[in-house]
């Protein structure tokens, strides 16, 4: 899943990820494969590979909208688009190799 943030500043990323206890580098929710931030033009772009979409949606509904919510940023400014993956790597530093 891609989820890009108008207006939202890395350091408005970092904020939330303190408050919901993701540290860099740390684990993700065991259901989470892989996640990257980059900074963009127009905010932040977040790219996830998940499990499964009902995952995703459990983990939007119970961790990420509070957390925006939190930090201040308006549904209005996040777009999410899903799609389908057909491969990923992620080295063994992350258990997955």
């Amino acid at each position: 899943m891609q989820i890009d943030c108008r207006d939202v500043t890395l350091e408005q990323y970092d904020e939330a990820m303190e408050i919901g206890g993701f540290l860099p580098g740390g684990p993700l929710p065991p259901e989470g494969l892989f996640h990257y931030v980059k900074k963009t033009d127009e905010g932040i772009c977040v790219i996830n590979v998940w499990e499964t979409q009902s995952d995703f949606e459990a983990f939007v509904t119970n961790r990420l909208a509070p957390l925006l919510e939190e930090i201040g940023v308006p549904a209005s400014s996040v777009d999410i688009t899903l799609s389908e993956v057909h491969n990923y790597l992620a080295g063994s530093r992350y258990g997955r190799g």
